[in-house]
């Protein structure tokens, strides 16, 4: 893989969280697969490969591939708006969160307290969920910028759901902040969608 296709791959599994709360805010329903691949890449600390992050394979993160090119392409008729507007509104957030040391500690340690969690219940128990939404609630959630997502409102006030979608955003941040330390930045989604896109479609045919 080249620093670009790493690059690539920290941005689609952004496309990858932001489609997943697409689909729980409109449709209610995500496969746990989809939903264990974002939840563990939480609770990577130390990975060998980009991939690693997200199980050693990109199989959860073609939602988000596909996504990422309709964006880079500017094809109207495949353009996913909502994850568009959700991965542009989870960069700006997580350029904040560098910011802010104090946030960040309180990340290090409740994911601490998270893993022990898993360790015990399973990656994506109820339990666990509601705990990363928890987090993402107590500390991104404290910005004067919220992600507003739209859906169906019977989807929406399930807690579960509620719970979920903040999880996914959370997760969404991280892979927001591996993108940008490796490399990634705004202006290229600008001035290099060619490149990138060159790069992008060899991972999309996998």
């Amino acid at each position: 893989m080249t620093p670009t296709q790493e690059q690539l791959v920290a941005l689609a599994a952004v496309f990858e969280a932001t489609a997943l709360v697409d689909k729980v805010a409109k449709t209610g329903q995500i496969s746990e697969a989809a939903l264990g691949c974002m939840l563990g890449s939480l609770l990577i600390r130390d990975p060998k490969t980009t991939l690693d992050v997200y199980g050693g394979d990109d199989l959860n993160l073609r939602d988000g591939y596909r996504a990422l090119a309709s964006a880079l392409e500017r094809d109207p008729g495949t353009l996913q708006r909502d994850p568009l507007r959700y991965t542009l509104g989870l960069l700006s957030l997580e350029r904040q969160l560098a910011k802010r040391d104090d946030l960040l500690q309180i990340m290090g340690s409740r994911l601490d307290q998270i893993q022990q969690q898993v360790e015990h219940f399973g990656l994506v128990h109820e339990n666990v969920i509601a705990s990363c939404g928890g987090l993402y609630q107590d500390t991104i959630s404290t910005f004067r910028q919220r992600i507003q997502v739209q859906g169906d409102m019977r989807h929406l006030q399930q807690p579960n759901n509620a719970s979920k979608i903040r999880a996914l955003l959370l997760a969404g941040v991280r892979s927001a902040r591996l993108w940008r330390q490796l490399g990634g930045h705004r202006w290229q989604l600008v001035f290099s969608r060619g490149r990138l896109l060159k790069e992008l479609y060899p991972l999309l045919r996998g």
